[in-house]
């Protein structure tokens, strides 16, 4: 259990502060508001949770780095060519023959609905270069995505094991959806196994939902740390987030003043809370820096923060 008051210890000397694993995206937003998808101009962005951490977390001076797989395409490439941008290490993004998958969302002031297209993005690639900058990590995070289809679930089985045997804090996005998974409920089944292995989750309450059903909050936060999770973020729109450890209980307002598009801000949270965790902030300090960054975010159409570090690093 990790003290709410307290900061995390992590591994010392480790090569890299986060390794992240999953989806590299297009994402195309809606030029204006549709409930319906009924706009007809939509505009190309960079797209995929753990990436957008992964570049969210470099801005804020974290050692980061993203393992994922897109398509030899246009589309990939501008992916790729966006990591470099931000200085994001791209030697664990492979390509492959798929197209590169592509998720087309209206743009939102609430929960944005999604399409998913997807091809290459679950075609990851296991290799001992990636194994060995798991092991010298000081956080391994992965998604849903990836554990949805082989062969990267394969991986990341591979990677939580190499991360358990190396003391590295392994969290979990479980950003569960059932157009994600083939067979939907095999799918609910496997993301509670892999609640198993993961000290820290961040479920939205839409997420907690569709992986547990309608309950209450706290009876979400018990059904993630009944299967041995140390912490549990439960973010609540424009609610803040509820956090606990399985002893404490505690509610933090969202600092949200504008919204714009909600793409992302789950991940600018993540980005935030990351880099509190790896500069030595208690936990409910990186969960505020994490609940600033999302409010960041909300002011802007797009998932990657459009922000310097220095100014974000103030409380």
């Amino acid at each position: 259990m990790f003290e709410i008051n307290k900061k995390i210890e992590l591994k010392a000397n480790a090569a890299y502060d986060l390794v992240a694993i999953g989806e590299l995206l297009i994402d195309l937003i809606s030029k204006d508001y549709s409930d319906n998808f009924e706009c007809d101009t939509y505009i190309r962005h960079f797209g995929g949770s753990p990436s957008n951490i992964v570049i969210n977390a470099k801005k804020l001076g974290l050692n980061s780095i993203v393992a994922s797989s897109v398509g030899e395409d246009g589309f990939g490439e501008f992916l790729i060519s966006k990591l470099k941008q931000f200085g994001v290490d791209t030697r664990f993004i492979n390509k492959v023959s798929y197209p590169t998958s592509v998720v087309i969302v209206t743009k939102s002031k609430g929960t944005p609905v999604p399409i998913f297209y997807r091809g290459a993005d679950y075609n990851i690639q296991l290799t001992k270069e990636l194994e060995d900058a798991v092991k010298n990590s000081k956080i391994l995070h992965f998604s849903c995505w990836p554990i949805s289809k082989r062969p990267s679930r394969d991986v990341v089985e591979s990677l939580l094991k190499r991360a358990k045997e190396n003391d590295v804090l392994i969290s979990f996005d479980p950003n569960f959806h059932p157009s994600l998974f083939d067979d939907v409920e095999e799918g609910r089944e496997y993301v509670k196994e892999i609640l198993k292995q993961v000290d820290i989750v961040k479920p939205s309450l839409d997420d907690a939902e569709r992986i547990f059903g309608a309950d209450t909050e706290e009876n979400h936060i018990k059904n993630f740390l009944k299967f041995g999770v140390k912490l549990v973020m439960l973010t609540l729109g424009r609610e803040g987030v509820l956090i606990s450890n399985g002893k404490e209980y505690i509610k933090l307002p969202s600092l949200a003043e504008e919204v714009v598009d909600t793409t992302g801000a789950g991940d600018a949270f993540w980005s935030g809370f990351y880099t509190g965790i790896v500069k030595g902030f208690t936990i409910i300090d990186s969960v505020n820096l994490g609940l600033k960054l999302s409010a960041l975010k909300l002011k802007q159409t797009g998932a990657i923060l459009e922000c310097q570090a220095l100014d974000i690093l103030t409380f």
